[in-house]
């Protein structure tokens, strides 16, 4: 199976660019969004052949996640069961026979680190989450996690130890999430690959001086690692500051 995984920064601007024909292109068994900043209603896509599911977040023009499926799963369920996590619509679970497929856009900590109390809060929540189904079977999770794991993972690391997305405080609960029994997939199949990066700010022409972060992943729970055929990030594909990242797993 393909899965496909992209933080579109807007999914009405991208669909006026080239969503379409990268969707298209993709012929992903599901393909999943973040930060589609859409309520419902605004947006209409021809997606034969998929069944569409989507999280929108109570603030207007914010957050908000999808998940398009060429098979109908048994179950879909929209955030993590706590009331305090769920207004934003960061994440959607689709329930198949033999696993769980988690989508989930992290929250950003901030300037200033504003929001990164609320942070640690989250992480440590949807860990259990994670956990939880993992206890019953195999998960597979993708999205936008906000947080570049270690300093291969940016372009700059010394520079930015207290930015949000590579401080201690959110490296470690990562750590801890991989410790609970998840595997970074892209890592698995390339632990030392340098200057590979899925977000480049818009700013200081950072992605034509490929000045970026990694901090769109699928993870794998472990008992999965056999299934694993291959990671991917499609660096070559423009219309967001991010750019899709792939997994291919035999299912």
């Amino acid at each position: 199976m393909k899965f496909i995984s992209w933080n579109v920064n807007g999914l009405r601007a991208i669909v006026g660019k080239n969503f379409m024909e990268v969707f298209e292109l993709m012929d992903a068994d599901i393909f999943c969004l973040q930060e589609t900043k859409l309520q419902a209603g605004q947006i209409e896509l021809d997606t034969q052949g998929y069944h569409q599911y989507w999280n929108y977040a109570e603030k207007k023009g914010y957050s908000g996640t999808a998940v398009f499926s060429k098979a109908e799963p048994m179950s879909v369920s929209y955030g993590i069961g706590a009331e305090e996590h769920d207004k934003e619509g960061r994440v959607i679970t689709l329930e198949f026979e033999k696993f769980y497929f988690v989508c989930v856009y992290t929250p950003n900590s901030q300037n200033e680190l504003k929001r990164l109390d609320y942070r640690m809060e989250w992480e440590d929540a949807f860990k259990d989450y994670l956990c939880l189904l993992k206890d019953k079977k195999s998960v597979v999770v993708c999205g936008d996690l906000n947080v570049a794991a270690e300093e291969i993972d940016l372009k700059n690391p010394k520079a930015n130890t207290r930015s949000a997305g590579f401080t201690n405080e959110e490296r470690d609960k990562f750590r801890a999430l991989k410790s609970a029994g998840f595997i970074d997939t892209f890592r698995h199949f390339y632990p030392d690959m340098t200057d590979i990066y899925s977000w480049w700010s818009y700013r200081f022409n950072a992605r034509s001086r490929n000045a970026g972060w990694r901090i769109d992943y699928f993870l794998a729970s472990e008992d999965l690692k056999d299934n694993l055929t291959d990671a991917k990030i499609h660096t070559d594909i423009t219309g967001s500051d991010h750019c899709p990242v792939e997994l291919t797993i035999d299912l």
